[in-house]
């Protein structure tokens, strides 16, 4: 029985080009800014995104904790989603490392109201934190893969310069949401002034996030990987992977958004799940259990019985994420061996 693993992205194998580059990357020390062709991805990446420079980071937690560090000081606050990956997911390391605290607003399904951030601005008070950061997530991870509007990100952006305040983004899949949106990633980095992007979910790297932004800001962010234990030495084995995904697996993203539809249509026919297309931007599905006798936890047991790997966000939803190594013939059997289980 074919195992089917629809939990992440994350999953992704390298290409068979990629395990070929890493065998034949021309290779240094990073650490002393030798390895050619981690520079040559750094490169690349700061070009992607149209910013300064770029730095190559083992982990997207790690690139997001460096990104605060670098914008803040320690006994500053933050303001992020409430549902943001980094105030959920990164084991509070913006608060035990980075030294500052959160002050969270509940968005519509990821998107905060530029009204709302200015509101909870600081002003000038001597019992208060100051407001360090405003960080933003696109797309947004618990939202379902939603895309935040360049009109949203544009308004926060001119609430941050109004209050000398930097944005950094959360964006893991940015190349997700550029494909939605159907506009250059450019344009999304465009408003704001620090980005962090993963390699290794949809781009099929095996390891590596890349963070962005202006010189002087990569300077800094450099000698806090350094500290944070992220200085890695002939790491061109990690970076020609990451070439390849940025220079030829960006448009698979476009097959996992078309099998992510499809997946959607399947499973709300199945009269088992309520999801909806419009839901659905990207590759990620928060499917709602429409179906009595049963939990997300206890269904996604079942499931794994039956080859098919998915995660469950609380009771009553599981989170499917599509990738490049599940085809369309996998999602139509993936929903056939669900529909038998819930059938009895």
């Amino acid at each position: 029985m074919k195992i089917i693993d629809l939990r992440s992205d994350t999953v992704t194998k390298p290409t068979p080009e990629m395990l070929v580059a890493m065998s034949s990357a021309p290779l240094g020390d990073d650490v002393y800014g030798d390895d050619p062709t981690v520079n040559e991805l750094e490169k690349l990446a700061a070009d992607k995104l149209g910013k300064e420079a770029a730095l190559l980071v083992p982990t997207g937690t790690m690139g997001n904790l460096i990104a605060v560090m670098a914008h803040t000081s320690p006994g500053q606050e933050i303001i992020l989603e409430a549902n943001s990956h980094i105030y959920l997911y990164e084991v509070a390391g913006i608060a035990r490392i980075a030294g500052v605290q959160a002050r969270t607003i509940h968005g519509n399904r990821g998107e905060m109201l530029p009204t709302n951030i200015e509101k909870l601005i600081r002003s000038d008070n001597i019992h208060f934190p100051e407001t360090g950061l405003i960080c933003l997530e696109n797309t947004h991870n618990m939202a379902g893969g939603r895309v935040i509007s360049l009109e949203n990100m544009q308004e926060i952006h001119a609430i941050g310069q109004k209050h000398g305040l930097p944005i950094h983004l959360d964006g893991a899949r940015i190349f997700n949401a550029a494909i939605y949106l159907n506009k250059d990633v450019q344009k999304i980095a465009d408003s704001v002034d620090s980005v962090m992007f993963c390699l290794s979910k949809g781009l099929s790297s095996p390891i590596g996030s890349m963070l962005v932004g202006s010189s002087e800001f990569i300077k800094k962010s450099r000698k806090l990987r350094k500290m944070l234990g992220g200085g890695m030495r002939q790491a061109g084995v990690i970076a020609a992977c990451g070439i390849i995904s940025l220079n030829e697996m960006t448009e698979q993203l476009k097959i996992d958004h078309q099998n992510a539809a499809v997946l959607v249509e399947s499973l709300y026919e199945t009269g088992h799940f309520d999801v909806s297309i419009d839901n659905t931007h990207t590759n990620i599905i928060n499917a709602r259990m429409a179906v009595d006798g049963w939990t997300a936890f206890e269904l996604i047991d079942a499931m794994e019985k039956n080859g098919v790997l998915a995660n469950a966000r609380n009771e009553e939803i599981i989170r499917f994420v599509t990738h490049k190594d599940v085809s369309m013939e996998d999602i139509e059997e993936a929903v056939i061996r669900m529909s038998q289980i819930l059938k009895g």
